[in-house]
């Protein structure tokens, strides 16, 4: 099993109490989501139209600002999935260090695969992967710098899950441009990501091959209706990018008296250098209140932010304890 965030059954199996009761701060998922309303029957009742997913394509389009063919699907892991299956095999290069399902998938499927820690490190493959900004460090590249790569690689996937509490960081405007894919998370930044939506922006001729691929219902109807909705409700998007601006701030003085580092981050999680990471994720744990190690940096602590302010005052009395 590879590394992630989410696992709170395993939090609950070692620290014990209810998962209801966990802080979960492991993933990066914004904690205040967005209040989805009612959902008709109908989209619960019967299959997704095409008409209904055409919407949300048109939804998805004026909120990423493009006019790119789109791809409406179930979370960006399940376009990660097809990518491999776009191209004849041949060589991967991804920017590392960042979320480890590329390699996996591009492995399994017989690709062959180097992770590279330098944008200019990508020229030459067959398919360049970039995270952006990244995970877990939050890294960014500049657009101008990722279309500049583009006549240098055969195509250039651009994950950009964590991008929209970032203003003007995206290449979505761009995303037609023939070798050039971008992914898009809804559930990060939206704070629903049990509703397993996310979009692939790209040429014509990608999106035809992956939509061929995934199915004619790649998605729910409770997921067209929400996601639809969601999209459209600029007030509540622009206000919550303020929020998490804030919040990450927040988190960074929170924590300073545990003297950890900050390495980087985006507004969603935070990414600290602790020294000993396993010793603070069983400090918080013990309080209930969950986080993110990883296994190639022994003093990395990612943490995304709490919700409301009970869960603030309750990181405050983990961290104080």
């Amino acid at each position: 099993m590879r590394e992630h965030g989410g696992n709170i059954d395993l939090a609950v199996q070692h620290f014990g109490g209810r998962a209801e009761d966990w802080i979960d701060l492991s993933t990066g998922i914004n904690r205040q989501p967005y209040p989805m309303g009612e959902v008709a029957l109908g989209h619960w009742a019967n299959l997704p139209s095409r008409s209904g997913i055409n919407s949300l394509h048109r939804a998805a389009q004026q909120a990423y600002a493009t006019r790119a063919p789109i791809l409406a699907i179930g979370g960006a892991q399940a376009a990660i999935q097809l990518l491999p299956q776009l191209a004849a095999r041949g060589r991967a290069r991804i920017l590392a260090p960042t979320y480890n399902e590329y390699g996996a998938a591009l492995e399994a499927a017989g690709w062959e695969v180097a992770e590279v820690s330098d944008l200019e490190e990508l020229a030459g493959a067959d398919l360049a992967v970039v995270c952006n900004p990244n995970n877990p460090d939050g890294r960014r590249q500049s657009a101008s710098g990722l279309l500049a790569l583009l006549p240098r690689v055969g195509r250039l996937v651009v994950d950009e899950s964590f991008a929209d509490a970032v203003a003007g960081l995206s290449v979505t405007p761009e995303a037609g441009r023939p070798g050039l894919l971008v992914l898009r998370s809804f559930g990060k930044f939206y704070g629903l990501a049990g509703l397993r939506l996310g979009f692939v922006l790209g040429h014509e001729a990608d999106i035809a091959r992956l939509a061929a691929m995934a199915g004619p219902w790649p998605i729910s109807g409770p997921a067209i209706a929400v996601g639809r909705r969601a999209l459209l409700d600029r007030d509540w998007a622009d206000a919550t990018m303020r929020r998490l601006d804030r919040d990450s701030l927040r988190m960074d003085a929170e924590v300073q008296s545990q003297g950890w580092q900050l390495v980087g981050g985006t507004p969603l999680f935070r990414l600290y250098d602790t020294s000993d990471a396993t010793a603070a994720q069983e400090k918080l744990g013990h309080r209930q209140i969950w986080s993110r190690v990883f296994a190639r940096n022994r003093g990395w602590l990612r943490l995304g932010l709490p919700g409301d302010e009970t869960e603030w005052s309750r990181l405050a009395a983990a961290l104080g304890r």
